[in-house]
């Protein structure tokens, strides 16, 4: 049996009997007015963060969501697209695919603004969306590219820009890892569908995002997610697993690089008003400015002594400087 047919059968298994904390650790559902979520849904809440981000989704966009898991952030965002087909979730395992559209009947008697055809179930996986190019807005997921192994999870990375219109965002929350993930760990097909054991380092996720075409990142949310100890796991130190959100742009990767976004900010200390680089960075004195990576390190690199850059906090919403 291969690593993805583990990951179906597991995922079988607990669509039809849902096994709260089993496979992820749970996030709270986003709280919006008027949306109740049902204990079902709730209980199928497999993710390990949340890729929706309200701020991402003026405008009533077009939605791909791949893996529906119990249909909980399919039905969010159709809270912010109200109309047939706004969300298309595609999932290979029938089971799954069935318990999401019982949830989303749920969903429909318990919230009077929602209708089921706001979700448009199809059967598919990620290497193969069942969408044309260049037609949807946002594509997200949650715990799912995880599981894949690395050249798996580059297919499912180029799917997503595939699929993407001009300037759409791919909004995804996976486990990455503070170290490389042991061999006899990652080839436990079990602990890899449980979304314990498939987790890249962060260096290594963002470069295969990169490499698929993104040319910015920005980061959401970086916080612990599980702890993977030496006895359970039979390893020389504890490995401390993270949880990360993260939106990818469909724009050009410019000449110097793409643009990743963690929460930094650069100040400029010196003597003047005003600093500005010639290369469309103009800092105010002593005033935070959010910059990208590249950038804080060009603007740190360029004048040490009057520039200071600040860690980053690991949470981005916009409003910086590539």
């Amino acid at each position: 049996m291969t690593y993805l047919e583990t990951a179906a059968q597991f995922y079988s298994e607990v669509a039809q009997t849902p096994q709260v904390g089993l496979c992820c650790v749970q996030s709270t559902p986003l709280q919006l007015p008027g949306l109740k979520i049902s204990l079902e849904m709730q209980q199928m809440n497999y993710g390990c963060g949340t890729t929706v981000h309200p701020t991402e989704l003026a405008n009533e966009p077009t939605v791909l969501y791949v893996g529906i898991g119990g249909g909980l952030e399919a039905l969010q965002f159709s809270y912010f697209s109200r109309r047939p087909g706004a969300v298309i979730a595609v999932d290979p395992v029938s089971e799954m695919r069935e318990a999401a559209a019982r949830n989303l009947e749920i969903a429909a008697k318990e919230n009077p603004w929602f209708d089921t055809s706001f979700v448009e179930i199809r059967e598919g996986d990620a290497f193969n969306l069942p969408i044309a190019d260049a037609s949807v807005d946002v594509v997200a997921q949650n715990c799912l590219f995880n599981i894949f192994e690395p050249e798996d999870l580059t297919r499912a990375l180029q799917e997503a820009y595939r699929v993407l219109k001009p300037r759409g965002r791919l909004q995804m929350s996976d486990p990455i890892a503070t170290r490389r993930v042991p061999q006899h760990l990652r080839q436990d097909e079990r602990l890899r569908a449980m979304c314990l054991s498939g987790a890249l380092t962060y260096e290594d996720y963002v470069e295969r995002i990169i490499n698929a075409g993104f040319g910015q990142v920005e980061i959401r949310t970086r916080r612990p997610y599980r702890l993977l100890d030496s006895h359970t796991y039979n390893l020389q130190e504890h490995l401390l697993l993270e949880s990360l959100d993260s939106v990818a742009f469909k724009v050009p990767i410019p000449d110097d690089g793409a643009c990743v976004f963690t929460g930094k900010t650069a100040i400029y200390a010196g003597a003047e008003s005003f600093f500005d680089d010639n290369a469309g960075h103009i800092l105010q004195q002593g005033i935070p400015a959010a910059v990208c990576d590249k950038t804080a390190a060009n603007l740190a690199a360029f004048m040490p002594e009057k520039i200071i850059i600040t860690d980053s906090t690991w949470h981005y919403d916009g409003g910086g400087c590539c």
